[in-house]
């Protein structure tokens, strides 16, 4: 795309015998620039794309350098990008607290003060993210499929429900799946988006799916450790099981023994998250 504003190249090593790079770009909808990592397999293309979304007080680099999914990716010829997890840097909001401001963006566009003007992150990775990539990497846009860990987790969800016309297939590690009932979402929604709790539902897995979101899809691959910390105060995955049984939706779900919510988890099963989305894209 001709107006699709340039990137810069922050770095470039070869691994599996691919190309994994990190790079900025100006986001239109932050207003901010924006990271993101690219693996990109060897050969012409166009490759299908798996997004990577990753969860609260990450960055494009937890992923790029602790799930190990390049073997895997290079095996299938799949592209993985890896977006950071919202705006930052001079004049951006922030809040002492984890689970806001820089580093948690919840994959929501907010319409709130202090946080409207560059919270988009939403917009991001649907518009302008996609968009340079497609622009300036061998990707097919008509096979992107997303995934994510935790406050990723809940974005792959929320996103792919949202907008299965743009992602094919959906998959996620310990998602937070209902933020309107869990502290960290609560948090969250309540700067992003404000007291109303029917504008909370549009960006939860749970409603989503009691509303019909994402029918189309034939399954939705999670994994979940049982010994990670945050399951039942947080994650409540129960939740989306019962809603989807009830909606007669198909979600894999895998409880994972003795695996916490570390990227050791992730990278336990990062390869057959992979091969889940080559199989579709």
């Amino acid at each position: 795309m001709s107006d699709t504003p340039p990137i810069e190249t922050l770095s470039l090593d070869r691994t599996f015998g691919g190309a994994i790079g990190v790079y900025s770009h100006a986001s239109r909808a932050t207003g901010t620039p924006m990271r993101f990592s690219v693996f990109t397999p060897e050969g012409p293309g166009p490759f299908p794309v798996l997004v990577w979304l990753s969860g609260l007080t990450c960055t494009e680099q937890n992923f790029t350098t602790k799930a190990g999914a390049y073997r895997s990716a290079a095996e299938h010829r799949l592209m993985i990008v890896a977006p950071d997890t919202s705006p930052r840097g001079e004049g951006v909001a922030d809040d002492p607290s984890d689970s806001l401001g820089q580093g948690a963006g919840f994959y929501v566009d907010a319409t709130q003060a202090p946080w409207a003007p560059h919270f988009r992150m939403e917009s991001y990775v649907v518009q302008d993210l996609i968009e340079a990539v497609v622009a300036h990497f061998p990707a097919d846009r008509a096979r992107i499929g997303v995934s994510g860990h935790s406050m990723g987790g809940h974005g792959a969800l929320t996103l792919g429900l949202r907008h299965p016309d743009l992602f094919r297939s959906v998959s996620a590690f310990a998602p937070i799946v209902s933020p309107t009932n869990c502290p960290w979402g609560q948090i969250a929604f309540s700067a992003y988006l404000g007291p109303d709790r029917e504008a909370w539902k549009l960006h939860d897995a749970v409603e989503l799916v009691k509303a019909g979101a994402g029918a189309g899809f034939d399954e939705i691959l999670i994994d979940q450790g049982d010994a990670d910390g945050f399951l039942e105060r947080e994650l409540m995955p129960d939740l989306l099981i019962q809603a989807a049984q009830a909606a007669g939706r198909n979600i894999r779900y895998r409880m994972q023994p003795g695996y916490s919510h570390s990227y050791w988890f992730v990278s336990t099963f990062i390869a057959d998250h992979i091969a889940f989305h080559a199989a579709r894209l």
